[in-house]
């Protein structure tokens, strides 16, 4: 297999490179030509890649792409998932070279989605091709490629329940997280879970001068500003009441074992060029980034921001808030609570407003299970030595609804790094890693049908 994979390598390479060039931005409907796009050169793709059956599914947001390729049915049946939307790329100002048109540097591909998810998803394309090429394919394989994860797969549900049968399988394979470091492999085996809103403060009925009213009419930015503060205490600790009612504490076995991966807070503040971390008193960065449910503000606007002055009082103010989620959560009660909260704390001289986006639900997986030790066993052949497991700190929505309604295991095999600047700008994956993860994807493959062969 490596010899197939190091004779079309280039041509690996120049696929993904294209396949980057369309922004398909979901959160933005003036990239929708785009997602479409992106959808078709998918289908493509993998109808290349050998697989018998491909279709492009229209939703009521952005198509789903299937493909299939059942080789036996009496054999194991995995099912590959990924997603073809990206996050927007603004600000496009940051960028060190235009974000939708790809770039090789330092052995790493520069654009948006190089890692999130383009780069990795496109790995088991190319691994079927490659286990086709080559009469290796061990097991039967599903694929399904979204274009609404970096929107919260809100249509991802309805059309799961509605293809039960067709997405039927064993187990889901998914690359969408990453690995300590190149030469220290990881496994993820939780995910943290998800609550997005937007808050807005409304003051008077219009903008007002700030000479005129100021110091008698109430400033929604200042208010926005106090209010968001006092959603956490002195020590990081959240204050909504009832956050943390069903949050679980992990065991002091439990905690020792996340603490004892490779972990270099000095080379970690060193990266993101900061003097200092901070975060809930009484967890280390592993944990606080992990296993702790957080809160943060991921925007804030109101008022002039333009070029120069303009002395106004604004009548609106907004943000958006995000809140990780941590087993035992749910993102439908975390909102309900945050909702209430938010509202009580405004004072009388303004009204407020909390629109729910999107959420999901936290995950863990086993690590005792077939597609566990399959996983552990193919990056153990192919990095030589043995994965480490991990806990993300990042959400992908469709994994608990994976076991809802297939009643399925994730195995979240990823290959990206941190310094993939996922969801920044310069965002990139390492040609090692691309390659890599195109190398370990066909041994998961033989592993897992050889355990399942056994059971």
């Amino acid at each position: 297999m490596n010899n197939y994979i190091e004779k079309h390598r280039d041509r690996f390479l120049n696929e993904l490179l294209d396949l980057l060039r369309i922004p398909s931005v979901s959160a933005d409907s003036k990239f929708k030509p785009d997602m479409l796009r992106a959808a078709e050169y998918v289908k493509d793709r993998i109808k290349e890649a050998g697989a018998d059956r491909v279709e492009i599914y229209e939703t009521p947001g952005h198509p789903v792409v299937y493909g299939e390729k059942i080789i036996d049915a009496g054999l194991p049946t995995v099912l590959i998932y990924g997603h073809y939307d990206v996050q927007p790329a603004d600000p496009y100002e940051l960028w060190n070279s235009p974000p939708f048109e790809p770039v090789i540097k330092n052995d790493r591909i520069f654009a948006r989605g190089a890692c999130d998810d383009k780069g990795q998803f496109y790995m088991h394309i190319k691994a079927l091709e490659t286990m086709l090429a080559t009469g290796s394919l061990a097991c039967n394989v599903k694929i399904m490629i979204e274009g609404e994860e970096e929107i919260g797969s809100s249509h991802l549900e309805t059309f799961v329940k509605e293809h039960r049968e067709m997405l039927k399988c064993d187990t889901i394979l998914i690359s969408d997280t990453s690995i300590i470091a190149n030469d220290v492999p990881s496994i993820e085996t939780g995910l943290r879970g998800l609550t997005y809103v937007e808050v807005e403060v409304i003051g008077a009925n219009r903008d007002l001068h700030s000479g005129v009213y100021g110091g008698g009419v109430a400033n929604p930015i200042n208010i926005l500003c106090d209010m968001i503060s006092s959603l956490k205490d002195e020590n990081g600790h959240i204050t909504i009441p009832g956050f943390y009612d069903n949050v679980q504490d992990l065991t002091t076995e439990e905690r020792n074992a996340l603490n004892s991966a490779p972990f270099d807070l000095d080379e970690y503040k060193k990266d993101l060029q900061v003097d200092d971390v901070t975060g809930e008193a009484g967890y280390t960065t592993i944990e606080r980034t992990s296993v702790r449910p957080t809160l943060d503000v991921n925007g804030i606007w109101g008022g002039y921001i333009g070029e120069g002055a303009k002395t106004v009082l604004p009548s609106k103010a907004s943000a958006k808030v995000s809140m990780r989620l941590v087993p035992n959560q749910t993102d439908q009660e975390i909102c309900a609570l945050f909702t209430k909260h938010f509202e009580s704390i405004a004072p009388a001289s303004v009204k407020v407003k909390v629109t729910p986006h999107h959420g999901g639900l936290p995950y863990v997986t086993p690590t005792d299970s077939i597609e566990y030790k399959a996983a552990e066993m193919a990056m153990e052949e192919s990095f030589g030595k043995k994965p480490i497991p991990t806990r993300g700190g990042g959400s992908i929505p469709i994994v608990a609804l994976f076991e809802q309604e297939l009643g399925r295991k994730s195995i979240l095999m990823g290959f990206g790094l941190d310094i993939d600047a996922l969801h920044s700008p310069n965002e990139s994956y390492g040609l090692f890693n691309y390659y890599k993860g195109i190398e370990t994807i066909p041994l998961f493959f033989k592993h897992y049908a050889e355990l399942k062969s056994k059971k």
